[in-house]
C-alpha cells in the first residue's frame, strides 16, 4: 500500500485536445463494451457523456468518484487532491502582480491568453467538494486529503499567506512555475528555451534554484513540489558541478526548515524530460541529507492516479528512507515504509 499527495482534477487551457484526453480518461472506466470502435453509436455516447461532465464542471461527484475508483482498484491508503492557485478568480491579483503579462510582448499576450483560460474556478467550490467527499471516501477505505499546490513568488509571501488563510489544507505545496514572471513550463512558451546559449541557460537555471531556496526559507509550506522542473522540456544542463552545489543548497534549506518533498512523477509520463522529479543525482543527495519525502503522480486525470507511486516507494526503500509522510489538518504523520 501506498499514498499519492499530488492530484489533480482538471486544467486547462481549453481545447479539442483537452477535450479528447477527458474523454479517453472517462472511457478508461466505462464497463459498456457492446457497441465497437469507431461506431457512430460509440461517439454518439460518448459526447452525450461528456456534455455531462462539462455540465457539472470537475468538482462533481460523479467526476471524483472516478478518482475514487482508481484509487481503490491499486489500493492507496491515502490520496491527497490538490488545485493550482492558479486556477482560482480570487487569485488575480496576485498573479498578474508578478507575471509577464505585457500584451506588446509576444510572452505576454501568450500567457494573459493561458491566465484567462485556467482562471475558471472558486476556491470556496473547491474546498467544499474535497471536504465534502472525504465522509464518502473513509467509508470505501480511502483516505481523501484537501490540499493546495500554491505558485511561489519572491516577495509575494504575505499576500500568499492572505488568501490561503481562511481554509482547513490538510497540506500546503509550494512551486515554482515561474521565472521573472515567465511560466517555463507552458508548452506556448517553450520556445525561449531555443534561443538561450549555455551561459544564459546556466543563469536561469540559477535563477530557479534561488527562488526554489527563497521557497523554502520562507516556511510556508508542508512540502516543495518537483525540485527541479525548469528541465521539464530537456534543456538539460551540462555543469553538474553547479548543479550538484545547488542540490546540497537545496537539501540543506529542506533539513534546516523542516519542509519536505516529494518524487513527483509527473514529467516522467507526460513531458519531454521523462525523468522523475528530482531526478536521480538530486534524489540520492536529498536522502543523503536527511531529507523527508511524499509520493505524487501529479495525475491531472482519474485514470492517471497512482502512477509511478509504489515504484518511487520502492526507490525511496531502496535508497534506506523507512517512512514517507502524511498530513492531517498541516501536521505531519510518518507511513512506515
Amino acid at each position: 500500500m501506498t499514498i499519492d499527495y499530488h492530484v489533480h482534477l482538471e486544467e486547462g487551457p481549453y481545447s479539442f485536445r483537452w477535450l479528447e484526453r477527458t474523454s479517453q480518461a472517462m472511457a478508461f472506466f466505462d464497463e459498456v463494451e457492446v457497441m465497437s470502435k469507431g461506431s457512430k453509436e460509440l461517439i454518439e455516447r460518448q459526447i452525450q457523456v461528456l456534455a455531462q461532465r462539462l455540465l457539472k464542471g470537475c468538482y462533481s461527484e460523479e467526476w471524483l468518484d472516478l478518482y475514487l475508483q482508481q484509487a481503490k482498484r491499486l489500493g492507496l491508503r491515502e490520496v491527497g487532491i490538490v488545485d493550482h492557485l492558479y486556477r482560482f478568480k480570487e487569485t488575480r491579483a496576485y498573479f498578474e502582480r508578478y507575471m509577464q503579462l505585457d500584451e506588446r510582448s509576444e510572452v505576454g499576450k501568450l500567457q494573459c491568453y493561458w491566465l484567462d483560460s485556467v482562471m475558471t474556478e472558486q476556491m470556496a467550490t473547491f474546498v467544499s467538494a474535497i471536504t465534502n467527499a472525504k465522509e464518502k471516501w473513509h467509508r470505501h477505505g480511502v483516505a481523501l486529503k484537501l490540499g493546495i499546490e500554491a505558485d511561489y513568488f519572491v516577495g509575494g509571501e504575505e499576500e500568499l499567506a492572505s488568501l490561503l488563510q481562511d481554509y482547513p489544507w490538510d497540506y500546503v505545496i509550494g512551486s515554482v512555475h515561474f521565472v521573472d514572471g515567465w511560466g517555463f513550463d507552458n508548452p506556448q512558451t517553450q520556445n525561449i528555451f531555443e534561443h538561450m546559449d549555455a551561459a544564459t541557460l546556466r543563469e536561469q537555471y540559477g535563477q530557479f534554484f534561488a527562488t526554489v531556496e527563497s521557497m523554502i526559507h520562507a516556511k510556508m509550506f508542508d512540502f516543495v513540489a518537483h525540485l527541479d522542473n525548469f528541465k521539464v522540456f530537456n534543456y538539460q544542463l551540462k555543469d553538474e558541478t553547479f548543479l550538484h552545489a545547488w542540490y546540497v543548497r537545496i537539501a540543506e534549506a529542506l533539513v534546516t526548515t523542516q519542509t519536505a518533498t516529494e518524487i513527483n512523477a509527473g514529467l516522467y509520463y507526460r513531458y519531454p524530460v521523462k525523468e522523475m522529479c528530482p531526478g536521480s543525482h538530486f534524489l540520492q543527495v536529498l536522502v543523503e541529507q536527511g531529507v523527508e519525502f511524499t509520493v505524487s503522480s501529479d495525475a491531472h486525470f482519474p485514470d492517471d492516479v497512482g502512477k509511478y507511486t509504489f515504484a518511487n516507494t520502492d526507490v525511496l526503500k531502496g535508497l534506506g528512507v523507512q517512512s514517507i509522510l502524511g498530513f492531517d489538518e498541516r501536521k505531519k504523520k510518518y507511513i512506515e515504509l
